[in-house]
């Protein structure tokens, strides 16, 4: 087994700030997905990034606890929101970086409480913690 799952989360979590830096002067042309259904803007990035994180941690501690999880009742990607289209400013980064680092050091810590045959056993109908944690971490959205 390699190292802790959660180290995914913290490289994602890196690229999306790496990335998120150069939107500072954004031009206010939207961004398509590939298959041009769905729009993005630097906030929607930052922010359907961390509602992801936080939607599958919840999923984590339910999971580890034996709990059902919250139903999925998230507008998604498809759904961009007025907020969305205000630029995308220094202290926007300033507060990206905040909370996503905070949300990738829970991911780590919250894993590593674990024993490491944990993140691997299998969870019924779900997937195991290190495919949710595969799943969540790329900086896809960014």
């Amino acid at each position: 087994m390699s190292g802790n799952p959660g180290d995914a989360v913290v490289a994602g979590v890196e690229r999306t700030l790496e990335l998120a830096a150069t939107w500072l002067h954004w031009d206010g042309a939207p961004r398509f997905s590939e298959d041009g259904h769905r729009v993005y803007t630097p906030q929607k990035a930052i922010r359907r990034y961390s509602d992801h994180l936080i939607d599958h941690l919840a999923q984590v501690e339910a999971l580890v606890g034996d709990h059902e999880s919250e139903p999925d009742g998230w507008h998604g990607s498809l759904v961009t929101f007025a907020s969305d289209w205000v630029p995308f400013t220094e202290v926007d980064l300033v507060e990206a970086r905040q909370r996503l680092i905070r949300l990738a050091q829970i991911y780590v810590m919250r894993l590593a409480a674990l024993d490491p045959h944990d993140w691997d056993e299998p969870r019924g109908q779900n997937w195991t913690l290190r495919q949710i944690v595969d799943h969540v971490a790329p900086a896809w959205y960014a």
